[in-house]
């Protein structure tokens, strides 16, 4: 295989090296294309464009792989834990007894946030959509940590990471009990991390909150299954807003927002929102497939495909059975989530859908999880984040360490060509 490739324009011939990736991945490097040859590449959505070169998140969309740090999904969500996997992400190798104890021990104790940030909270309207909100507290936290984040200091870049990461699910229960009229609560120093997610959100004040193993372990799993996914929409962004040298919680409060849109974080909450419409309409599941397949009816099945997986959805496979056991163990009636198991059953023997793959993907899945765990459908984004954090951060990471340069994509000029000014009388 030749390690070079040719572009010709206007007779002039120009090779550009080729890369290879550890997976066998191909591109071609093209960042002397407009110095050599005056023109660049247009490619909408970065659809087949490499924007760097990442060592965190291997993924196969055709064969449905789905690897952080080489490590399979499949095993990790049912041999490691939320922590341990971010660890993994951010620091590129599983962590030792010693070094996750520490982790969560440092991630404990930066857990606080100040007492300040509770009058941020009070001042949006309950109202306000949860992922706006999450947003604008994570910006906020800039404020009350000022100093930058030494990219050469290992210690920095540690304590900056152990921080945001005991922060942020304060502020995503805040964000919850907020909307909720709930007194904000700290949690409690004596659980596991996704354990006081669970209590920080769903504790009364009056009486004793107890975790279910179920629970807890559905989360987990899909803390994990959400942690990174390559170079999506959110997190370019947090790498291109970084790459300007922006601090981290200002690079990840730029990928919240990227999240909050319904092609991106929001399709699980577009899940539950086409359920309950279909539930309005009467609850015929069958009527909706019908729907489905018909080109010239504007209804969409959400939850269903990938833009990225062309055959499954690795971690649709994965979740489903907690979905299962979430539903069995918690015995919710709930006509929605019986819609859902509906479509589910319809869609996995319908040849039409089988045929083109369209099976439940893990947005489909994590809806009904958290529908079942009483958890707001506009909160099911935030969910999203928590698990997605530690993926942001170690992309962040990575770009701050190789010294990335500043993103900058180029255009091509498409509108009018010079024009004399006319005096605003004369128009």
């Amino acid at each position: 295989m030749s390690d070079t490739a040719t572009i010709e324009y206007k007779g002039k011939k120009i090779e550009f090296p080729v890369v290879e990736g550890t997976e066998n991945e191909l591109a071609i490097d093209i960042k002397t294309l407009r110095a050599s040859a005056g023109i660049i590449t247009l490619d909408p959505g970065y659809k087949n464009t490499g924007s760097c070169e990442s060592a965190i998140t291997y993924l196969d969309g055709e064969k449905g792989i789905l690897r952080y740090r080489g490590y399979a999904i499949e095993d990790l969500a049912e041999k490691a834990d939320f922590l341990e996997v971010a660890y993994l992400l951010i620091f590129g190798e599983l962590p030792n007894k010693t070094q996750l104890e520490k982790f969560h021990n440092d991630i404990k104790a930066n857990s606080e946030v100040d007492e300040d940030v509770k009058k941020i909270v009070d001042s949006f309207p309950r109202t306000a959509h949860p992922m706006g909100v999450l947003s604008s507290l994570t910006s906020a936290l800039t404020a009350f940590n000022p100093s930058c984040v030494d990219i050469n200091s290992e210690e920095d870049m540690y304590q900056a990471i152990v921080k945001i990461m005991g922060k942020f699910p304060v502020l995503a229960a805040w964000t919850l009990r907020r909307r909720n009229a709930k007194p904000y609560d700290y949690g409690n120093a004596s659980l596991g991390y996704v354990e006081n997610m669970l209590y920080m959100m769903f504790k009364k004040p009056n009486e004793e909150y107890k975790l279910n193993p179920v629970v807890v372990e559905a989360l987990d799993k899909l803390l994990i299954l959400h942690a990174d996914h390559e170079q999506n929409c959110s997190t370019s962004t947090v790498r291109i807003v970084g790459s300007s040298h922006a601090g981290l919680f200002a690079s990840l409060s730029a990928g919240v927002s990227a999240l909050w849109g319904p092609l991106h974080g929001g399709a699980n909450q577009a899940v539950i929102e086409m359920l309950e419409g279909i539930k309005e309409d009467g609850g015929d599941t069958a009527k909706y497939m019908e729907k489905a397949k018909d080109k010239e009816d504007p209804f969409r099945l959400m939850g269903f495909g990938h833009r990225v997986y062309k055959n499954f959805d690795p971690r649709a496979k994965i979740i489903k059975k907690s979905a299962d056991e979430v539903l069995g163990d918690l015995g919710v009636e709930d006509p929605v989530l019986s819609i859902a198991k509906g479509l589910e059953k319809q869609a996995l023997e319908d040849d039409y859908f089988v045929k083109r793959k369209l099976y439940p993907n893990v947005d489909f899945y994590s809806g009904i999880i958290y529908r079942a765990l009483g958890i707001p459908t506009e909160m099911f984004t935030v969910m999203f984040a928590l698990g997605r954090l530690p993926g942001w951060i170690a992309q962040w990471r990575e770009m701050r360490l190789k010294k990335e340069p500043i993103g900058r994509p180029r255009q091509v000029y498409v509108g009018e060509n010079l024009r004399p000014f006319v005096e605003v009388e004369k128009r």
